[in-house]
């Protein structure tokens, strides 16, 4: 909402600038999607890496 907002704000004070944001708006979110699937994949890496380190410790807890 908050973005739709802004975006109206900016649609009343630089008309063209918004019309371009709404256009480019979806580009660029394609472009950026590879790195978030990036970041998903690498933080579930070391979320396992550090499962694994810590599991002992969590073994020894429970005796």
């Amino acid at each position: 909402m908050t973005k739709f907002i802004l975006w109206c704000l900016l649609l009343v004070l630089c008309w063209p600038l918004a019309l371009l944001a709404i256009v480019l708006y979806p580009i660029v979110w394609l472009l950026v999607l590879p790195f978030r699937l990036v970041g998903i994949a690498v933080g579930g890496a070391l979320e396992l890496v550090s499962a694994i380190i810590f599991l002992p410790v969590r073994m020894l807890r429970a005796i």
